[in-house]
């Protein structure tokens, strides 16, 4: 492992580094528990010291490696510009590579991140087959029965607090509701859906559908649409777009989510798009540095077009084209909880808050540590549940202390992660969490 983590790490990031300190009240496990190790900057020096030969790349290596969250919230702490995020995802890529696996296991990880999450369509079969699960009484049976006490705990609480699954996908949706649209084909045959704006065309915006969203928030998209029709935006969905690759770059699959990257990039820019929009913090970070991700590919210059065209859905309903026309409605408390990679890489937080402020009723008080992350971390919460509910129930102590009705996120993990949460705290019934989408969409007139 120590020769994969030689070819895989940067020598001038890691050198980088001053070892100041700035970021350790930023880190979420380094709050936790105190160790250096669990900081970004102790996870730095256990990187050099493996990339230098001083120390084993061992089962404690591999542990302070896997308790990140990757949240990156040290990145905007750093006065050096320690590229963090990259560090710890050439770390894990150099894991995979290196770690001997049971080959049960790493079939069930192919696939997992490259049979379903990356394939569209399984994907959706998959939404298909847990929403028979949830609708047909076999949901209802399994918890009458019994059957999942063979989870493990955090997995059963998590699966009583999933939304209401979907297969059929934004597109297939949008049509059949029978709203506006057309298709049109780019220059290489592929399909486009086009859905006009309301009104003058202010700008051509590519959708970004994504994988949970489409599956288990998929009114959420369709919500995205209406917001962006109702402010001028030409709203275009690629149908030959493939997932992000945020959480296969995370769980060290680089080459794969550089294939991923190559084909989204190149969908995108021959649409004819003015921005990529993303409703969703972690997508939307991972494709702002698809520059980094194909840089030295035969893609690059596809991928540098998309990353300076990618917007978070708040960014160009808070900044372009006409603003929304919010009814009226009963009065809300409402906090708002960061997506991580969407305040620390994209540096997105002032927008999200400009539209709730713009809804009528609505009061917004801020939560302490609403900028540390919630656990949820896109899978960590299945893999690290301690530390994922350790920092799920300060956050949630955080949120009973502003008496808020509503918690206030804009990204697919935090949601189903927030909803855990209220779960767990005992607040079902007197705090639900939304995304901003669907929160503005309720007003919409």
């Amino acid at each position: 492992m120590e020769q994969a983590l030689r070819l895989a790490l940067d020598e001038d990031a890691l050198e980088r580094c001053m070892r100041c300190g700035f970021c350790q009240s930023a880190c979420p496990t380094f709050r936790v528990t105190g160790l250096e190790a669990a900081s970004p900057r102790g996870r730095i020096a256990l990187m050099k010291a493996a990339y230098d030969g001083f120390m084993a790349a061992d089962s404690d290596f591999v542990g302070q490696m896997e308790l990140c969250l990757g949240c990156r919230a040290c990145e905007p702490a750093c006065p050096a510009g320690v590229p963090y995020g990259r560090l710890i995802e050439q770390a894990r890529e150099a894991i995979a590579k290196g770690r001997k696996q049971p080959l049960r296991a790493r079939l069930a990880g192919k696939i997992l991140m490259e049979g379903v999450i990356a394939r569209h369509g399984v994907l959706r079969g998959a939404g298909r087959v847990l929403r028979l699960y949830q609708r047909s009484g076999l949901r209802a049976a399994a918890h009458r029965l019994g059957v999942l006490r063979a989870l493990p705990p955090h997995v059963r609480e998590m699966e009583a607090s999933l939304p209401e699954a979907s297969g059929r996908g934004v597109i297939r949706e949008w049509l059949r509701r029978g709203l506006p649209a057309r298709w049109e084909t780019d220059d290489q045959g592929r399909r486009l859906l086009v859905v006009p704006a309301e009104g003058e065309r202010a700008a051509r915006v590519g959708m970004f559908r994504g994988c949970v969203m489409d599956v288990l928030f998929l009114s959420t998209n369709v919500n995205t649409i209406r917001l962006l029709r109702a402010a001028g935006f030409e709203v275009v969905i690629p149908e030959g777009q493939k997932c992000c690759g945020a959480l296969h770059a995370h769980a060290g699959r680089s080459a794969f989510a550089r294939r991923l990257a190559a084909d989204n990039a190149a969908v995108f820019r021959a649409a004819g798009v003015d921005w990529v929009v993303s409703n969703a913090g972690g997508c939307g970070a991972h494709l702002k540095e698809y520059d980094h991700v194909l840089h030295g590919t035969p893609s690059a210059d596809d991928g540098a077009w998309l990353s300076s065209r990618v917007k978070d859905v708040s960014e160009l309903l808070a900044e372009s084209g006409r603003p929304l026309r919010l009814a009226n409605g009963a009065p809300l408390v409402a906090t708002c909880q960061d997506s991580c990679h969407l305040r620390n890489v994209m540096r997105v937080k002032r927008q999200p808050r400009e539209l709730m402020q713009r809804v009528p009723g609505l009061v917004l008080r801020e939560m302490r540590d609403a900028d540390l992350c919630c656990g949820s971390a896109g899978i960590y919460n299945v893999l690290q549940p301690e530390m994922s509910a350790a920092l799920l129930d300060r956050k949630m102590e955080q949120v009973k202390a502003t008496g808020a009705d509503v918690v206030v996120t804009a990204n697919p993990g935090c949601l189903l992660q927030m909803r855990w949460g209220i779960r767990r705290a005992g607040l079902e019934g007197r705090v639900k969490a939304v995304h901003l989408v669907d929160l503005l969409a309720e007003r919409l007139e």
